[in-house]
């Protein structure tokens, strides 16, 4: 599994938003087979910046499954106003190192 993470410094639009904006694209997130799952967190600090954690089965799951199938050019449609906000669009790969309180 690969993290992708999209870390937005919003100018031009507000928080709320962008957070309608992912609610509504959410679902072709959820009908890809590449997606396992999605998370989306604003800054207390500095709410002008959201992070959206996806995880892909792969980069290449992510890169020419999503970005190739169906699902993108509908997804794409609904988050394009927010793209020049974009200021970290990366993936990472997990370490092992985690823990979460029950």
């Amino acid at each position: 599994m690969i993290v992708e993470y999209i870390r937005y410094a919003l100018k031009h639009h507000s928080t709320d938003s962008l957070v309608d904006a992912y609610t509504s694209a959410a679902q072709h997130l959820r009908a890809a087979p590449e997606c396992l799952g999605y998370e989306m967190t604003v800054c207390e600090d500095e709410p002008s910046t959201c992070i959206l954690r996806i995880e892909w089965g792969s980069s290449e799951a992510h890169m020419n499954g999503f970005r190739r199938g169906p699902n993108f050019p509908p997804f794409l449609v609904l988050i394009r106003p927010f793209i020049d906000d974009i200021v970290e669009m990366r993936h990472y790969r997990l370490t092992g190192l985690s823990w979460q309180r029950d």
